[in-house]
């Protein structure tokens, strides 16, 4: 009869424990991904609430661009995610000046499956910027550099250097374009609750 009883309590008991996020989704929504409740739980107040208040559909758009990243960092801000894609950029054009195919379709790659800084893209956002409206944009840039990356990739993997090189100038535009939208000071997220240790 104990072992009966115990069943319930103990699943409920997991459920109740599941996350700080889950306690806090709207009634009828679907639920968050683990590993972005796990990110919120690093957030400040101010930005979970803003994360909440994203429409599920961007939500997921989100989760997509994380899910296709395979590094995650422990303690990588975005700005040293940048200066890694800057490092990367800088090989594949090293290697087009060289006629380097390996290297330059490696490095594209590399690019493209850049590492996900701790906390996720979001807390390097300004607190006012965490809308659909602006967020909305980021498969369209990620589709920029990103794609423009595996292009490169392909294209060097083909031995077509001309072509390849022709990507790089799509890389840098979507670069950019991104820092004009979304860069603040550089580095420097207000929104997470825990300074970086050492």
């Amino acid at each position: 009869m104990k072992k009966i009883l115990l069943t319930p309590l103990i699943l409920a008991a997991s459920l109740a424990s599941s996350g700080l996020v889950a306690a806090e989704s709207p009634q009828g929504a679907a639920p968050m991904p683990a590993e972005m409740q796990q990110m919120m739980k690093t957030y400040k107040p101010e930005l979970r609430q803003k994360v909440m208040a994203l429409s599920p559909e961007l939500k997921g758009t989100i989760q997509k661009l994380h899910a296709g990243h395979m590094r995650r960092a422990k303690e990588t801000t975005l700005r040293q995610v940048m200066h890694e894609i800057l490092s990367e950029y800088q090989s594949i054009a090293s290697a087009l000046a060289t006629d380097n195919a390996e290297q330059a379709a490696e490095a594209a790659r590399r690019l493209a499956n850049h590492r996900i800084p701790k906390g996720g893209l979001l807390p390097y956002f300004s607190l006012n910027q965490v809308t659909d409206n602006d967020l909305g944009v980021l498969p369209a840039m990620n589709d920029i550099v990103e794609g423009s990356a595996l292009k490169l990739a392909d294209a060097a993997d083909a031995g077509d250097m001309p072509r390849a090189a022709s990507y790089m100038s799509d890389i840098m535009t979507g670069c950019v374009a991104c820092y004009q939208k979304f860069r603040g000071v550089p580095g420097i997220s207000a929104n997470l609750m825990t300074p970086l240790s050492k």
